[in-house]
């Protein structure tokens, strides 16, 4: 981060939040190529300078070709930022399936296809939501014990994501410890799935210094929250930009859930 060559991916949109970390960003990295993979957004815009946004397709091969072709050029830096509107009427079942898919599937997709592409002392920051603590207690016991377990495996994780859509199907979600909200579930995947990468990393690439990090932006004025949010869409890119641009001699935060720059235990 910060040197000549750096590439920042962001999965996401150029707008709101997304717009801000790219303004934050590019201030800080002048030389850096700045990347955008939009989740729903059809068609490519070729690169006209060094911090244009990168538009692709629906498919992650697009954004893996992509990044794999000048990924080479210098350290990285990835935002999974994956958002999903709540609060509708629609079926609590269907909610669950495609929050779901979206959030934490979506986001899982996206980090098993490019973290190896990251290079040493690169920076990964996954955007939750303070949501994942606030339903993790009211999560059954046992479940808060088996997402706050430092053995947890990825594998146990999706497990259990699969099941909360499962039991929100079969509409038992509650009877089964889970809490009433499709969002707040997504986010304690997300949470999760990023400590079992952070604790990968440190096994698989100790010595390549790549920090990841969960963390939440705060109650951000977007197209999702609507205008009587708290935060600034600068606001809300503030922690996100923060541990992306963690220093190269950072030995931390890593693993960790950070709201305004402090990590938050979990």
């Amino acid at each position: 981060p910060g040197e000549k060559g750096s590439i920042c991916l962001l999965t996401g949109d150029r707008l709101g939040l997304g717009a801000r970390a790219e303004s934050l960003v590019t201030q800080q990295q002048q030389q850096a190529p700045f990347c955008s993979w939009k989740c729903c957004v059809l068609g490519r815009t070729p690169i006209q300078s060094a911090h244009v946004m990168k538009s692709f397709g629906c498919q992650i091969s697009c954004a893996l070709f992509y990044f794999g072709e000048i990924v080479h050029h210098g350290n990285c830096l990835l935002f999974s930022l994956f958002f999903l509107k709540v609060g509708d009427p629609t079926p609590f079942h269907i909610q669950a399936e495609v929050t779901m898919k979206t959030n934490f599937f979506g986001t899982r997709d996206v980090c098993t296809k490019l973290l190896s592409l990251i290079k040493p002392q690169g920076r990964v920051v996954n955007v939750s939501s303070v949501l994942s603590l606030v339903y993790l207690k009211r999560c059954s016991p046992e479940l808060q014990q088996k997402f706050r377990s430092e053995t947890i495996t990825e594998e146990e994780l999706v497990g259990l994501m699969s099941k909360f859509v499962e039991d929100a199907k079969n509409g038992v979600h509650e009877k089964e410890g889970w809490p009433n909200s499709a969002y707040g579930v997504s986010k304690i995947g997300v949470t999760v799935l990023s400590r079992i990468y952070a604790w990968k990393l440190s096994e698989q690439r100790r010595g390549d210094k790549i920090l990841l990090n969960a963390c939440c932006p705060g109650w951000v004025r977007t197209d999702m929250t609507g205008p009587s949010a708290t935060k600034s869409p600068e606001e809300g890119a503030e922690t996100p930009v923060y541990l992306a641009l963690l220093p190269p001699e950072a030995e931390g935060p890593h693993g960790q859930f950070v709201q305004d720059k402090k990590v938050s235990e979990w």
